[in-house]
């Protein structure tokens, strides 16, 4: 069984530039930054998607999104922002351990590209 790359981030075992952090969720940026601000919304106990933490503990899933949102207040995200997750492979997850994008700093447009 592999050990998840967001657990290790959660539990301080690999370094990455914080945001904010609260006991229950974690903001760092995104190593491959999609817009000038991308910034990734963990929670810190393992959940394998968004159907997952939503069934499982609705109160960490809005624990997380205000963290996102927070994230966005932060990085003066004035103008506005997207909040994104990716469930399954058919909606882009590559790392299974849920997880929010908040991307801004440009006119972000959709769809991509």
């Amino acid at each position: 069984m592999s050990v998840c790359l967001f657990c290790k981030i959660a539990n301080g075992e690999i370094p990455v530039d914080v945001v904010l952090e609260t006991d229950t969720a974690l903001a760092f940026r995104d190593i491959d930054p999609q817009a000038p601000t991308h910034v990734l919304v963990i929670p810190r106990e393992h959940f394998a998607n968004a159907k997952s933490l939503a069934q499982g503990n609705p109160a960490l899933a809005g624990q997380v999104l205000a963290l996102a949102t927070e994230v966005a207040t932060s990085e003066g995200l004035e103008n506005g922002y997207r909040i994104v997750t990716n469930t399954g492979s058919d909606g882009g997850q590559s790392v299974d351990h849920m997880h929010l994008h908040v991307l801004g700093g440009r006119p972000l447009t959709w769809p991509p590209g």
